[in-house]
């Protein structure tokens, strides 16, 4: 059975006199600010989106944006705060223990925060961080499918030949009896698994700790420890990538595990882009023996103008942009009230962040 992190200490320090400070950081809806805002009694929510810059699209968590004044009275807040809903911008990471002495506790409204947190020097720090986890399961559990369809489909194909308005009829293929390798089955594998096995596909995966855990539960037919990476990339017709990154998994798929995956099977990267050697992987796909991609990461991001993968008609690219959808910052609301109920009663939070892992 998974373990809990529990958190005993971490309990809101309100008195009756004094309310519990709530910075939101991002632009957000005006029903949702209120529907936080009227959660309990005992909060008082710092919310100023005129320090803020406008989103671009629909969720689109653009914080501070402003002048040096204005950033005062951002600051201001920021050293007011207890509670912190949003992103603390990579400028303030280092700093961000003095500039926000208050703060306890910093819900983060994506999931691959890790490498920020060690980056900023903030594993030693006594603030606790949570992630989004769960929230960008189906919009990107849909983008490995639509992925997958479209290969299997040969969407390039029939693309180009509606650019030429020619009709020529041409064989596909089908998911159904192709194998999925899931690295890994955390909440989103467990979901893409699941999809997959309703496409008729046989799905395998592997986990940090696989003993006793029955791969039915994961939704798939076969687990493998993630260091055993050769073993199921052999297997498999297809393989996405969810594994977070860390100093452990940096670097995992290299010239080595390219050569072991079988020949004319297809890469889906939704995890981060240095999982994997960028060169080696693009060597891959140029000797055909990956047959085609599908990257909602790069190694460097946004991936240069210069890169082939832009080039190359059998790579899908998105812009970091499969994890977000219309209903995301509903998602989110949903999670961040119910963990700021739990906070305010002093009841562990959801999805908190294991900073000994970053080690």
């Amino acid at each position: 059975m998974k373990q809990k992190i529990l958190l005993p200490l971490l309990k809101a320090s309100f008195s009756m006199s004094d309310k519990i400070k709530v910075m939101i950081t991002f632009f957000l809806e005006p029903e949702l600010v209120e529907k936080i805002r009227s959660l309990d009694p005992r909060i008082e929510v710092l919310y100023k989106p005129d320090l803020m810059g406008r989103p671009r699209y629909q969720s689109h968590h653009v914080g501070f944006q402003g002048t040096p004044e204005q950033e005062k009275r951002w600051l201001e807040m920021m050293f007011h705060a207890e509670v912190i809903f949003g992103y603390i911008g990579r400028s303030h990471l280092r700093d961000l223990p003095e500039l926000a002495p208050r703060l306890r506790w910093n819900q983060f409204p994506s999931t691959g925060i890790g490498q920020m947190v060690n980056r900023g020097g903030l594993t030693e720090s006594d603030i606790v961080f949570t992630t989004a986890g769960g929230v960008h399961v189906t919009p990107l559990s849909e983008f490995v499918l639509m992925a997958m369809l479209m290969f299997v489909k040969d969407a390039f194909r029939m693309a180009a030949e509606k650019e030429r308005h020619h009709w020529e009829r041409y064989c596909g293929t089908e998911l159904r009896g192709k194998t999925l390798a899931v690295i890994s089955l955390g909440k989103t594998g467990k979901e893409i698994a699941r999809l997959a096995s309703c496409f008729g596909m046989r799905v395998i995966g592997t986990k940090r700790h696989i003993e006793g855990v029955d791969p039915r539960s994961l939704n798939v037919e076969k687990l493998y420890p993630w260091t055993d990476l050769h073993g199921i990339l052999s297997e498999a017709d297809f393989v996405v990538l969810t594994i977070p990154h860390t100093s452990e998994t940096e670097g995992m798929m290299g010239e080595e595990e390219f050569a072991t995956m079988k020949k004319g099977s297809f890469l889906v990267n939704i995890a981060r882009g240095a999982i994997y050697d960028e060169l080696a992987f693009i060597r891959a796909l140029e000797s055909r023996h990956l047959a085609g991609a599908a990257i909602d990461v790069a190694a460097k991001e946004p991936l240069p103008s210069e890169s082939p993968l832009w080039d190359m008609p059998n790579v899908i690219v998105s812009p970091h942009s499969a994890s977000t959808a219309d209903s995301e910052n509903w998602k989110l609301i949903d999670l961040f009230c119910d963990n700021l109920k739990r906070y305010l009663d002093g009841q562990p939070l959801r999805n908190v962040l294991d900073k000994k892992k970053l080690y």
